[in-house]
């Protein structure tokens, strides 16, 4: 997530990663009693750093025994001591349990920091008995008791503000009026610098934002932030976000009150027991399912594990044969000596915290390795490189130069590949949950994802769009592949703290999935996406190739960087709020595809075949639209859960039996049908149907051929024409009406043939075995010459598409959003008697009205929205955008967003045409025209051919 690196920030990526200052949570008397013999100075340590580069500036200076290397030191001078950890203790295993095991629990919750205890708190708000915490330690013990306890109202992203705005609730509020008891919380509010125009751009889109989810916040200029704080040099700020009900909280405070919270609704917390291991059976249809939880004391029976290990929670995953794919990393800071001018519980953190004393926050060392046995240790600071840190803090804030270092915390967090946890039901195992991974943000998030978890459990599914932490988001290629998790869980660090431009992509684990046309597109000029693994088309620029190169590290740990990197380059123009560069290139591939023609490669899609003697009866329950029509027949359907949200949309083509099986041409008894759906979220969609077919138990077979098939879609108004030279099949509406499919023969290869359209266009997708994609490609780029036909890539894509108004799952429509509410009702056979899985709750919202509709909105103004930009009606905010782009046929950007009436009636298509709107922004409102559909082609003309 991209937030300030707050000294020395220049909004660009760095070894490192990030710099964070701020002031510690309590004042000097709070500290835990330990030496006082004075630290070294800031601008002491820096000198020593460049000087001794092997040495700690510390040492010697105060009680900081070192242990070597990269080990965990036995005895540190650090935040909460006193409470976490009196003197030398007896091992767990030596104490034995707190209390006694029971033979069985309902739930086993394992680990007992933020999501832990948060988990278990909210499984006992839901009426969960039986529910039960194992931690091997004691509370908050790993990576918990270190943490610095922020808690943002702000991120670039609407879901994580509606998860922060629990967490705030829970440690502010409902755990002082359950317990009694103060969790630590204080609300100093937060102080987010710009030291570049780029990052005081993202403030200001935060802060339109969180006018949707009432969330004040103030950009401030320069002057107006050294009035707020004064020891802060401002001289080379263009300002900061301003957020006044930004807090703190004390991590053994929090999970303390959690815990009794938990334990007085009937829970169970067990400290210093390990576990184990998992038991695993397997049910009379093959499903593994979880047992029980061994530990050194006794097994306990539980169909239900929470795996809320953090740093342990890969060793955890191997017990019960789960792929966990996360990293350790050092996650430092320095404690320094009070500072006069810092008042108590009324200056904002910068970012961190501003309380009393002063943090220094480090980027990652390399990947420590962590004992089983680590609990309140921490390692040594690395000078070498929190020395590069310490310029920058000092120039922020003069007054540090001279500041004593009271103490240093250097300990592991756990980093992700995507930089977002990791929850939900694992694929491998039913009963199997992850609650970890959470990139140093467990304590801010830890409410919002602990409730969401509780739901996830309890009802199948969390409330919220959770899609993005889902483990389920990732290839099962990459889930275990070390250098992937390696590399892109380093750069999601090293990132931790930049800016988050819109088209930005990773420069990590790249080329790990490639489709057969990789290397001829690349020749072409392709600029790459990567989506999950897999090397998608972007852009095609006019310079030529771009490779991605392996990772280089941004140079560091001894590696050499790239020099001249063109597609490192090229990516960095992208790193703009405004139109980028390259915006004139995408315009072009886009009129190319309305005026004439262009070729997408789709090869990435997920494409899977659901065949066997209940495949009927299966299709009738996943899907929402009525697919069971005859052979040769495609379908655009929904997929939903049980709360009437849409868990995917994709296309579903009936089949009918052949006598020969191939990637084509599946063999099967009773029904078949084949399933294209958005690569992105491929395995999302495997997983749902996967989950079904097994808690339904019909008796069919899903079968992935993804990696078998590839897929080039031909779009615009010239595509018959050119693939009538391709195709030995007649073309003609008559003769291949839209939504139908046949296998024909391009260019003498077999192929399926479907007439759809995801821009709005007359065009074919055209699914080929991958020994044949290269040929017939490339007939059809010969065959498309004289017609103007052009290479075309997602960026593309997301433009027709938004102008079209075809939805985009995970942008317009997510598993909160219901296919009434996006438009879709088309989708769903409500007006038959067919039961599908999720329709008791459409009907019960068709019944009782919308609460929110999705609106198409256009502006006059050329401006590039990007999504989060507030709606506002009739001078009140009624929603944000969703999703956004310039839509280059009508020349207007567009974009779409849910609204809601403010005074909670439903939303009627009167509501929506009778106000007055305009799109904030960063700051700044711009008229906008709603739509009850997009203004292009509204009559569907184009995909019928009809020019």
């Amino acid at each position: 997530m991209g937030w300030t690196r707050a000294v020395g920030g220049r909004g660009q990526r760095t070894a490192w990663g990030h710099c964070a200052l701020g002031s510690y949570l309590t004042d000097s008397d709070s500290f835990p009693s330990r030496s006082r013999v004075p630290m070294a100075s800031l601008s002491r340590a820096l000198r020593l750093a460049a000087t001794c580069p092997h040495r700690n500036p510390a040492q010697g200076l105060g009680p900081r025994p070192r242990t070597g290397g990269t080990g965990p030191t036995t005895e540190k001078s650090v935040p909460y001591q006193r409470t976490l950890k009196e003197a030398q203790q007896p091992s767990a295993e030596a104490q034995g349990p707190s209390q006694p095991l029971p033979r069985a629990a309902s739930v086993v919750v394992i680990g007992g920091g933020s999501l832990g205890c948060q988990t278990l708190y909210h499984l006992a708000k839901l009426g969960v008995s039986g529910a039960l915490l194992l931690e091997r330690e004691r509370l908050t013990s790993g990576t918990t008791w270190h943490t610095a306890g922020l808690l943002w109202q702000l991120r670039p992203s609407d879901v994580e503000v509606e998860l922060l705005a629990h967490t705030r609730r829970v440690v502010s509020r409902d755990l002082e009026e359950e317990t009694g008891l103060h969790t630590g919380w204080i609300q100093n509010g937060g102080l987010f610098i710009a030291s570049n125009r780029q990052r005081l751009d993202e403030y200001k889109r935060l802060m339109s934002l969180g006018k949707a989810y009432g969330v004040e916040s103030h950009v401030l200029s320069p002057a107006e932030t050294k009035a707020l704080y004064p020891l802060m040099n401002v001289d080379d700020l263009y300002g900061t976000l301003y957020v006044p009900h930004d807090g703190t909280m004390d991590p053994a405070g929090t999970c303390t009150t959690l815990s009794r919270a938990a334990t007085a609704r009937g829970a169970q917390v067990i400290e210093n027991c390990p576990v184990t291991g998992i038991r695993v059976r397997t049910d009379d249809f093959g499903v593994r399912r979880v047992a029980a939880v061994e530990t050194a004391h006794g097994s306990i029976q539980t169909p239900c594990v929470v795996n809320c290990a953090g740093v342990w929670a890969g060793a955890v995953g191997r017990m019960a044969g789960v792929k966990v794919p996360l990293v350790a990393m050092h996650h430092a800071y320095v404690v320094t000596e009070r500072i006069e001018g810092i008042q108590v519980r009324s200056q904002p953190q910068v970012p961190w915290r501003a309380v009393g004393d002063w943090l220094v926050g480090a980027g990652p060392c390399p990947p420590p390795q962590v004992s089983d046995k680590f609990a309140f240790g921490l390692f040594d600071l690395d000078w070498d490189v929190f020395g590069q840190h310490i310029e920058g803090a000092i120039h922020r804030v003069p007054v540090l130069e001279k500041t004593g270092i009271k103490s240093t915390v250097c300990g592991p967090e756990s980093f992700t590949p995507d930089h977002k946890p990791l929850m939900g039901e694992a694929p491998e195992l039913r009963g199997f949950f992850l609650g970890c991974g959470f990139n140093s943000a467990g304590m801010m998030l830890g409410g919002g994802c602990g409730q969401e978890l509780a739901h996830w459990i309890v009802h199948g599914r969390p409330e919220k769009d959770m899609h993005g932490y889902d483990i389920r988001r990732f290839h099962h290629s990459l889930t275990d592949h070390s250098r992937w998790i390696r590399e892109r869980s380093h750069e999601s660090y090293a990132k931790n703290y930049s800016i988050v431009f819109p088209h930005d992509e990773p420069l990590a684990g790249r080329n790990m999935r490639r489709d057969p046309l990789h290397e001829e597109l690349l020749a072409r000029g392709c600029m790459f996406q990567e989506r999950h693994g897999w090397e998608r088309p972007g852009w095609f620029s006019p310079q030529g190739p771009a490779p991605v190169l392996p990772y280089d590290y941004y140079g560091a740990y001894g590696k050499r960087a790239h020099q001249d990197y063109a597609y490192s380059r090229l990516l960095g123009d992208e790193y703009t709020f405004d139109f980028p560069p390259h915006h004139d290139v995408i315009k072009k591939e886009c009129l190319a595809c309305r005026g004439a023609a262009a070729v997408f490669d789709m090869s990435y899609f997920g494409k899977f075949y659901l065949v066997g003697p209940d495949a009927r009866k299966a299709a009738d329950w996943l899907f929402s639209a009525d697919v069971s029509r005859p052979p040769g027949s495609t379908v655009y359907t929904c997929m939903l859960n049980h709360r009437g949200g849409t868990e995917s949309d994709l296309t579903v083509s009936r089949l009918a039996p052949s006598p020969q099986a191939s990637p084509l041409t599946p063999a099967f008894e009773g029904d078949g049908y084949y399933l294209a759906v958005g690569g992105a979220v491929a395995q999302h969609n495997w997983c749902h149907l996967t989950t079904v077919l097994q808690d339904r138990q019909f008796r069919c077979q899903l079968v992935d051929r993804s990696e078998d098939l590839g897929l080039i879609s031909i779009q615009g108004p010239a595509s018959r024409a050119i693939l009538q030279e391709v195709l030995d099949a007649d073309l003609s509406n008559e003769a291949f009406p839209f939504s139908t499919h046949k296998l024909v023969r391009a260019a003498g290869h077999l192929v399926r043939a479907i007439r759809l359209s995801f821009v709005g266009e007359l065009g074919w997708e055209l699914h080929i075995p991958r020994p044949s994609c290269l040929p017939v490609y490339r007939a059809v780029m010969t065959a498309g010459a004289k017609h103007g036909l052009v290479n075309a890539g997602y960026r593309a894509v997301d433009s027709l598409s938004t102008e079209k108004g075809y939805r985009h799952w995970h942008a317009d429509l997510r598993p909160d959003d219901s296919p009434l509410e996006a438009g879709l009702a088309f989708t769903c056979k409500l007006k038959s008697a067919v039961p599908f899985l999720g329709r008791e709750a459409l009907e019960k919202q068709q019944a009782e009205g919308l609460h929110r509709r999705l609106v198409c909105f256009t502006v006059d103004e050329k401006v590039p929205l990007f999504g989060l930009e507030a709606i506002w009606r009739s001078g009140q905010v009624v929603g944000h955008v969703r999703r956004a782009d310039f839509g280059f046929a009508i020349d207007k950007t567009l974009a779409y967003g849910y609204i809601r009436d403010p005074s909670g009636r439903p939303v009627s298509w009167d509501f929506v045409k009778s106000g007055d709107y305009a799109l904030e922004r960063m700051g700044v409102a711009y008229p906008a025209q709603a739509h009850l559909k997009s203004p292009f082609d509204p009559g569907n003309r184009r995909v019928k051919g009809i020019y």
